[in-house]
């Protein structure tokens, strides 16, 4: 028996966000159930009994222990099984900084970058068009944040500091989804950042995942 099972979606940022998270360590003993959120099987009752707002990922134990909120079960799992991916508790600073970082990616990235992905890239799948209004005022924030962060970056390697963190992986899917939507200039205009980006991306069990995403989805896209 796995050790827990993860619900997600394919295509899914946040899945996704926990998903690297288990890849950069090589930890592969988890179930992952795949749900299709364009038959609304995030909102059927056994979904919703594992999240209350129907939602996905969530990560479910044998003996019953259920978490929701990708960040959430990242930070649990590394804690859990000892990921090397957060500061030691030991270090009140480093852990400070983490949760600094974890922060301003939670409200000064994520917040804007997902909603140009639900416009861009979500609507398109759903038939809609997207809002070009409501994806110019988010592409704005999205910019000044690149723009802080590129200063902080020319102190140190990574987002929480000199080490590679759940806070840089934590970023990984929405870039990607940027790259898709075609403001992959966000990142590669500004040299710091593009150089943090480069780190990120040239880490083997990152490399590993994206490509073997790229391929699947290629092979359904094909069906």
């Amino acid at each position: 028996m796995p050790a827990f099972t993860l619900y997600g979606s394919r295509g899914s940022t946040n899945t996704d966000r926990v998903r690297l998270t288990l890849a950069e360590v090589g930890f592969t003993d988890y179930e992952l159930v795949l749900l299709n959120l364009q038959k609304g099987e995030q909102k059927s009752k056994d979904n919703m009994q594992r999240h209350p707002w129907g939602k996905i990922p969530v990560i479910t134990f044998p003996e019953g222990f259920t978490l929701y909120e990708s960040r959430a079960i990242c930070k649990y799992l590394a804690r859990k099984y000892s990921f090397p991916l957060l500061p030691p508790d030991s270090d009140v600073e480093a852990a400070a900084l983490f949760d600094q970082a974890q922060s301003a990616e939670m409200l000064y990235f994520a917040e804007p970058a997902g909603r140009i992905a639900f416009e861009k890239f979500a609507k398109k799948f759903m038939g809609l068009p997207p809002d070009d209004a409501v994806v110019s005022a988010a592409l704005r924030s999205v910019e000044v944040f690149f723009d802080v962060a590129e200063r902080l970056l020319q102190h140190k390697d990574y987002m929480a500091g000199k080490d590679f963190t759940l806070a840089d992986i934590y970023y990984i899917p929405l870039i990607q989804r940027l790259f898709a939507c075609g403001y992959g200039d966000v990142i590669l205009s500004r040299k710091a950042v593009s150089a943090w980006w480069d780190r990120c991306m040239n880490r083997p069990a990152i490399q590993k995942m994206l490509a073997a995403d790229k391929e699947a989805a290629a092979a359904v896209h094909k069906e």
